[in-house]
């Protein structure tokens, strides 16, 4: 037969916990679903915030391009230096060859004479200068002997100047590093807010861009060309020729540039060559205020001097703005305004 047993209750202790473990998710359940869902930032907070970050990249851009400029500056005076070492060891070597000639044939002869014990001094100078007096040297011995010792102190001081010089483009290779890695930080930062936007929301915004930009096309006055220099004018013209090519920081053109990049690039077509980045340019000439401002000038913005444009008349600027936009027309007070400099 079988047996019939009573199933087991749980113990008091066993429903104490239970109940109160029910009650805690409960309350948390609650909880969860009355709190306020975290607000996704506007499509305008996200520009904001971008914006932000593209003039922070600049200014680093701008940092990197002064960086860059010294680098390929150096390379430049170092292979100088260098060319000027070999061709200077090249002519220490043919003196030294005509000495020891003329050392040689004393040797044959059984005379060597006080050019040779010079040759052999441990102190040069100070024996130069008691043969000299002594009258124990021919003036063309001690010509020659003055040429070779000038030689070598010529190409010890260009020796120690590679050589610092070496030093500083090493340094200035780190200095650049580091700021490529700031621009390419604070591009990163801002593109992942970009990719916070929906499709909608990114054609919204570019859409807005495109108004601005046909906008201030549409105000550029080019009336007072007639009071612009003819290298102001031709800088400019060669600046309009490139509207529509993309922003990429560190580039001089012409499938992309920078803002610096488009003035210098623009400069030199009107055959005005100007400084590389935009604080180099901004006292690279006369200072205006806006209003004294004409077609072609350069004109600055920014307290600390990291953008530059050229002026394209009532009140518009054309320029390289920034990542993710194209050289274009813009209103010169979308920026703060410093002043505007005439080449």
């Amino acid at each position: 037969m079988a047996s019939h047993r009573r199933p087991k209750q749980p113990s008091r202790a066993r429903v104490t916990v239970l109940t109160t473990a029910a009650a805690a998710a409960v309350a948390i359940s609650s909880q969860a679903a009355n709190a306020a869902p975290s607000e996704k930032p506007s499509k305008d907070e996200v520009k904001a915030k971008v914006d932000k970050l593209y003039e922070e990249a600049e200014q680093a851009t701008e940092k990197y391009n002064g960086a860059k400029e010294k680098q390929e500056k150096l390379q430049k005076e170092i292979s100088t230096i260098q060319d000027n070492v070999a061709r200077g060891q090249e002519e220490l070597n043919e003196l030294r060859d005509t000495m020891g000639l003329a050392a040689a044939a004393q040797y044959r002869t059984g005379s060597i004479d006080s050019s040779v014990q010079l040759f052999l001094s441990s102190d040069p100078d100070d024996y130069l200068d008691k043969a000299s007096t002594m009258d124990q040297l021919s003036a063309q011995q001690v010509d020659s002997l003055k040429k070779i010792q000038g030689k070598q102190r010529e190409l010890s001081q260009q020796r120690a100047e590679a050589s610092d010089k070496l030093k500083d483009l090493a340094s200035t290779r780190t200095e650049l590093g580091k700021k490529k890695k700031q621009v390419q930080a604070k591009l990163g930062e801002a593109q992942k807010l970009l990719n916070t936007l929906t499709a909608a929301e990114k054609a919204a915004l570019a859409a807005e861009e495109q108004r601005a930009s046909r906008s201030a096309a549409d105000r550029v006055d080019l009336g007072n060309v007639g009071s612009a220099s003819g290298r102001a004018m031709a800088a400019f013209q060669a600046a309009q020729s490139q509207i529509g090519k993309p922003y990429v920081y560190g580039a001089t053109g012409t499938a992309s540039y920078d803002c610096s990049g488009l003035t210098s690039w623009a400069y030199g077509q009107a055959g005005v060559p100007i400084p590389r980045t935009s604080q180099a340019q901004a006292s690279y000439g006369r200072h205006l205020s806006m209003g004294e401002l004409k077609v072609g000038d350069l004109v600055i913005f920014y307290d600390d001097l990291h953008h530059v444009g050229l002026y394209a008349g009532n009140g518009q600027v054309l320029h390289a703005p920034r990542s993710g936009t194209v050289v274009r027309y813009e209103s010169i007070n979308n920026m703060p305004f410093m002043f505007g400099v005439r080449i």
